[in-house]
């Protein structure tokens, strides 16, 4: 969110897309018409594995990080919202918080995106 006004429209279309990678329906994960909460379950979980394997096989590449950190997003975001932070408040104010940048994201790119490249 520190970002200057021209580096964020680069990580809201990166942030989107790692959204949208990890959906059910993109991933061949469970069926969307699952519960609300088993899609943002599926979703985080798709997230995060690609968390773990960029970690492992990208470490210290800028632009590598700068990805990572967008499913990272995804993946904090989605387990916001299936409910499993319940029972911890730091994970659930750090939850609120991506789910957030997410939806500032989604709504950025959806008001700036006209199919092919940022206005």
């Amino acid at each position: 969110m520190n970002a200057d006004e021209a580096q964020k429209p680069h990580f809201y279309e990166v942030l989107q897309e790692a959204s949208q990678q990890c959906h059910p329906t993109q991933s061949g994960l469970p069926s969307p018409d699952l519960e609300d909460a088993d899609i943002a379950e599926a979703t985080s979980n798709a997230a995060m594995k690609v968390v773990l394997e960029r970690g492992i096989l990208k470490k210290g590449d800028r632009t590598a990080d700068f990805v990572t950190d967008a499913y990272a997003t995804v993946g904090v975001a989605y387990h916001r919202a299936a409910g499993v932070y319940v029972l911890d408040k730091d994970m659930q104010e750090l939850g609120t918080a991506a789910v957030h940048l997410l939806t500032i994201a989604t709504s950025y790119m959806t008001r700036h995106h006209d199919g092919s490249e940022l206005r």
